[in-house]
């Protein structure tokens, strides 16, 4: 009896598992689930433990063993959407960005959203010109440090701080200036506040890049923003077409499509590449929920929606959850005491420190001050309401690494562009999947791959196991490999035609045997069925009966006693 009770406590045991997850602030959550656990019950715990009840715009992402992110479905088994070895390694993150933060009901939301687009400051993904980089890092640091005190703050004190993944002595100046004359008095909520209402204002506002190529072989990053879906190709916005222009998302292996009806009954296909058919998946899953909350009423408007054409399954998914008006309405009828706030502060974080520890990526001798090259945004105002429009300037990736990578080069290379005072973006869209740290040059050769800038402090959104050499030099070939097969379209759009007819003939096929079944059911059988009944009274079936099939059917009979007969006598 015992021994039962020990066999089945420790079952019980190992259908636990535990897991971490990483917070906005970078603290670190771990609780246990069991096997059968949904993500909803995962999802929940976070929530209490956060006391947020303004959910729905939040999401848990986590990075499978091929290094391909995910965000985690709430009505699917935890266990069997990670495949991999626990413990497990998640991270909480903003999902759908509010179209307006400052219509947040709570500030734990707001405080919340306030984290998540600081990180995107940060790690490059929200561009903006020099004037809204300097007030955006005074806010920051309003919120964080408070107001500006002389014997606190001496001189300099701005330059402790990395607001952007690389910037200017001068735009530190800038940042001090604001902050000591404008935002005297504001409270960190405040200060946090204005921060969001400034940051919505941008376009990359919400943008999480997905790389990606284009019909012509070149670099693109696909993006989707409470307003619509973007293009971006090096820090130039190609493409923003609204969602209620956008008729459909489909994806086949590595291509995704986008079906665009405009004004005018003017309609559009838009045609890219992703590097991994996985990672086409995860683009097509990510435009279908945004559509879906941003676009719908009502989350009884959701359908599933399947990527293939008309015959054949291929991925179905469903959004799940409800919609952005829904939200909004729900969040109105919160009654509660405001929860209090813990405020990270001053605390240096892994992934976007507010103080930094050793010298600044931007770190260069006021003699020779160098900086380094970024593509200028220039007339972003000018494309807010257009839905099209062309790139003004292809950037030369090539040549855009640190100082620190290649400073051999530097002194030789004369031609290297400064800082526009006039128009400021921090860098180039990062690559959203992690890349193995201690592997710079596999890092170097993705981020030529994909048309970024490269940038050494990567946001670590998993701990999965690193990969070793071998692995890493596998890797690398296949990145080189993409790199040089990726721009032949037209082999590719041949395949595809030769496959659709393939499936049109064997569909064909399938229709015409299901056919011949229920022609030999209704003629053979002797099913007294209804239905059978009214078609085998017609006189056209009749007809048919007495004047085609049976003299076909003695015909085969007559053949296959001839062929029986010869293979007994011989």
């Amino acid at each position: 009896m015992l021994s039962r009770l020990m066999s089945g406590s420790s079952r019980s045991l190992e259908r636990e598992y535990s897991c971490t997850v990483r917070l906005l602030d970078d603290s670190e959550y771990t609780c246990t689930f069991q096997r059968d656990a949904k993500g909803q019950y995962l999802f929940d715990l976070l929530c209490h433990h956060l006391n947020l009840l303004e959910k729905d715009y939040f999401g848990i992402r986590f990075v499978d063993p091929d290094k391909q992110r995910h965000w985690l479905e709430f009505t699917k088994s935890v266990v069997k959407q990670l495949r991999s070895q626990p413990p497990f390694t998640m991270c909480f993150r903003v999902k759908f960005y509010p179209a307006d933060p400052a219509a947040l009901k709570e500030e734990i939301t707001r405080y919340l959203v306030f984290l998540q687009i600081k990180r995107d400051l940060y790690h490059g993904r929200l561009l903006c010109k020099t004037s809204d980089a300097a007030l955006l890092a005074a806010y920051i640091l309003q919120a964080e440090i408070g107001d500006y005190d002389p014997g606190k703050h001496p001189e300099g004190y701005s330059s402790k701080f990395q607001f952007f993944p690389k910037h200017s002595e001068k735009l530190e100046r800038k940042i001090a200036e604001i902050h000591k004359t404008e935002l005297s008095g504001q409270t960190p909520a405040t200060s946090e506040l204005n921060f969001l209402r400034k940051a919505q204002t941008l376009e990359t506002y919400g943008v999480d890049p997905h790389p990606c190529k284009d019909v012509s072989g070149n670099a693109a990053f696909l993006a989707f923003t409470p307003f619509g879906f973007v293009v971006l190709q090096g820090n130039k916005r190609v493409h923003f077409i609204k969602w209620n222009e956008v008729t459909k998302l489909k994806f086949e292996g590595k291509t995704f499509y986008l079906y665009v009806s405009q004004k005018e009954e003017k309609k559009i296909i838009l045609t890219y590449f992703a590097p991994t058919p996985e990672a086409c998946k995860h683009l097509w899953k990510c435009g279908i929920e945004n559509q879906a909350f941003y676009k719908l009423e009502k989350s009884s408007q959701v359908r599933t929606v399947s990527s293939s054409n008309l015959f054949f399954k291929g991925s179905r998914f469903r959004y799940s959850g409800r919609v952005a008006k829904e939200v909004m309405e729900s969040s109105a009828k919160i009654k509660r005491e405001p929860p209090e706030i813990h405020r990270a502060g001053m605390v240096p974080s892994r992934s976007c420190p507010s103080i930094t520890h050793g010298p600044r990526l931007s770190s260069v001798p006021r003699t020779r001050r160098r900086a380094v090259h970024i593509s200028i945004m220039e007339g972003l105002e000018s494309l807010r309401d257009s839905a099209h429009s062309t790139p003004v300037r292809s950037s030369s990736h090539g040549d855009n690494f640190l100082p620190h990578v290649r400073s051999s080069r530097a002194d030789s290379n004369e031609r290297v562009a400064v800082i526009s005072d006039e128009a400021y973006s921090p860098a180039d869209s990062v690559l959203p999947t992690p890349v193995a740290e201690h592997s710079l040059e596999l890092m170097l050769l993705s981020r030529q791959i994909n048309g970024a800038t490269c940038s050494i402090e990567e946001e670590k959104e998993s701990e999965a196991s690193t990969p070793t050499t071998t692995e890493a030099e596998t890797l690398g070939r296949e990145l080189r490999a993409l790199c040089q097969g990726h721009g032949r379209p037209e082999e590719e759009q041949v395949n595809k035609f030769v496959l659709s007819v393939l499936r049109l003939l064997l569909v064909t096929m399938g229709l015409l045997f299901v056919l011949l079944l229920l022609l030999i059911i209704l003629t053979e059988s002797d099913l007294d069925i209804a239905f059978f009944r009214d078609i085998r009274q017609t006189p056209e079936f009749e007809q048919f009966h007495y004047q085609y099939f049976c003299p076909l059917r003695r015909w085969f009979a007559c053949k296959i006693r001839s062929v029986v007969s010869l293979l007994i006598d011989t």
